[in-house]
């Protein structure tokens, strides 16, 4: 694992070619955009809602603009990035299928991290206690939770499907392990994965 970096954000940087360009959308303070540029030569740019996340960026010397996905990636032009990276954000947009639409228009590829909501243990919490999951993914309620649109992994790929869009590789990701990585998972994902990470080009 990339010293530093987050867990669920290691397997995006295998993912993605040295010397590519590239655009994180809700790069959030920069972390996987800044080991990016240092650690893989890509020509990174970036795009941030909050305008704190945004200083943090700015404040670590990256290329990054205030903006929301779901009206202004529209003003890029077509294929001006290797790859464009949401990385857990597509599930707080109001409009996840024009945001993917969007990502494969202006990127060759997309990558696309989503919490699992098909995980096993959601699933079991909401059989035996009849309420929505909280602490388990995001740990706030679901009325104060940024993920609008929860999803499965089965979802997504239907919708990917839907939008004629190809997964070249998916990634789905378990618990943390003692060594701090987390678990890989292969076999029944979208059961047994908390999170899935996914490469993406048009069909």
């Amino acid at each position: 694992m990339p010293p530093g970096l987050r867990p669920d954000l290691a397997p995006i940087v295998g993912m993605i070619e040295p010397g590519s360009r590239v655009l994180d959308i809700g790069c959030g303070e920069g972390e996987l955009l800044e080991y990016l540029v240092h650690h893989r030569d890509v020509t990174g740019r970036g795009m941030e809602i909050e305008q704190a996340g945004v200083n943090a960026c700015v404040a670590r010397g990256l290329s990054v603009i205030q903006g929301d996905a779901d009206t202004d990636l529209r003003d890029y032009p077509a294929a001006a990035f290797d790859y464009v990276v949401l990385t857990f954000t597509l599930q707080a947009t109001r409009d996840p299928r024009q945001v993917l639409s969007e990502m494969l228009r202006i990127g060759r590829y997309g990558i696309v991290s989503i919490t699992n909501y098909a995980y096993w243990p959601l699933r079991l919490g909401l059989l035996l206690r009849g309420q929505m999951p909280t602490a388990e993914v995001d740990g706030v309620p679901w009325y104060a939770s940024g993920n609008i649109r929860r999803c499965s992994i089965r979802d997504f790929e239907t919708l990917c499907a839907e939008l004629g869009l190809a997964v070249e590789q998916r990634i789905g990701l378990g618990d943390r392990r003692p060594d701090g990585r987390q678990e890989i998972v292969g076999r029944i994902a979208n059961l047994r994965a908390r999170q899935a990470i996914f490469l993406l080009h048009r069909g």
